[in-house]
């Protein structure tokens, strides 16, 4: 769907009443897949939503409040392509989510 709305001209950057982009969604929803097409798009990891949050928090916020398989994967597919390690809130209480966090530098 993603491939097929960016082919289309929409903007990814957009949001909605809550500031949240394409990847802020796609990372809520635990779309592995989606996120690492984004990722591959080069949109801003840095992005904020209304509530201050990076595409990275809301992944974190997501895996912690709304757990989906795939949401450590997707902390670590952002990580790896350079999403800012300070945006995560460390230590979150899920060992998880923390190894993760841990291993691109959470102190």
């Amino acid at each position: 769907m993603a491939k097929f709305l960016l082919g289309q001209g929409v903007n990814p950057n957009a949001g909605d009443a809550t500031g949240a982009n394409a990847f802020h969604w796609a990372v809520n929803r635990g779309q592995l897949d989606t996120v690492k097409f984004l990722i591959e798009q080069k949109l801003p990891l840095e992005t904020r939503n209304r509530f201050g949050g990076t595409v990275l928090d809301m992944a974190v916020w997501s895996a912690i409040h709304e757990p989906r398989a795939d949401h450590a994967a997707i902390i670590e597919a952002l990580l790896a392509a350079g999403a800012k390690i300070e945006e995560a809130d460390y230590p979150t209480g899920n060992e998880r989510v923390d190894q993760v966090l841990r291993d691109h530098g959470a102190k």
